[in-house]
């Protein structure tokens, strides 16, 4: 992949910066949190050449731009939607964690997708996890308010996403935790995407009509391959599939993706 993006203007004229390998459907690429398109592009090029994989920055990172201002979870379908547009007018989705709950709504509100894969959308079913403390949206935005960017990522992971503190620990001390923490700003997006008590959208799932594959990493904790599991269920003729020896960081292991997505998406 190159390094120089090419640029799309979103409806509000953010500029949304993609790459695109290989030929083919062409099929984008949507991380979660902590994500841009750098970290997509291992599974873009493992794709390729049998798709056009699309690796794209979500606004307020990388090299796209932010209108932080006047955020809403709609002003991300539309940036979905010049990427599609982009594409050529219909393209597949794969979503990663909050991305994958990204695709689903791009998906729920009719934008022009053509098949559908979401790897661990971290909804919480049956009680598998503790929930969010009430109020922790906004206290991640205050910390993000007052530069405390490196509290703001320890305070994400271990009540958004449940992270035990030893393990966020030992995340503080690699040489990764740098590139978390200057994603702190995009948060409150993530969290935004996810809802405030982490609920499985039934209704609005239900309205999606394209072709949909969710899956989890036989590795993961067991609320990952439960919340896949529902959303399938919402989704009529959806199906789920266990990703054996992989957990919520498969993006690491784009191989493990491979055969499962390239069967789905042609």
């Amino acid at each position: 992949m190159t390094t120089s993006p090419e640029i799309v203007a979103s409806a509000d004229g953010t500029p949304i910066a993609y790459e695109s390998t290989g030929d083919g459907p062409p099929v984008v690429l949507v991380g979660g949190a902590f994500n841009d398109r750098t970290t997509v592009s291992a599974l873009a090029a493992t794709l390729a050449p049998r798709v056009t994989a699309i690796a794209y920055d979500r606004r307020g990172r990388g090299d796209s731009g932010d209108n932080a201002d006047a955020f809403a979870v709609e002003r991300e379908i539309e940036d979905l939607a010049a990427l599609i547009a982009a594409a050529g007018g219909r393209a597949s989705l794969f979503g990663h964690s909050s991305g994958g709950v990204l695709a689903l709504e791009a998906a729920a509100q009719g934008l022009p997708v053509e098949r559908l894969a979401v790897y661990e959308a971290p909804f919480v079913v049956d009680g598998l996890r503790p929930l969010p403390a009430e109020g922790t949206a906004e206290r991640v935005r205050a910390l993000i308010a007052e530069e405390r960017r490196d509290d703001a990522v320890c305070l994400f992971l271990t009540e958004q996403v449940a992270v035990p503190a030893e393990m966020v620990d030992g995340m503080r001390a690699s040489p990764a935790w740098p590139f978390l923490v200057g994603l702190a700003h995009t948060l409150p997006y993530d969290i935004a995407l996810c809802g405030p008590d982490l609920t499985v959208p039934t209704d609005r799932l239900a309205k999606i009509a394209v072709p949909t594959l969710t899956m989890a990493g036989g590795a993961s904790p067991a609320w990952f391959p439960a919340a896949a599991q529902a959303v399938a269920d919402a989704i009529p003729g959806a199906s789920y599939r266990t990703i054996e020896g992989q957990d919520h960081g498969v993006l690491h292991n784009p191989e493990a993706l491979r055969e499962p997505l390239l069967t789905f998406l042609r």
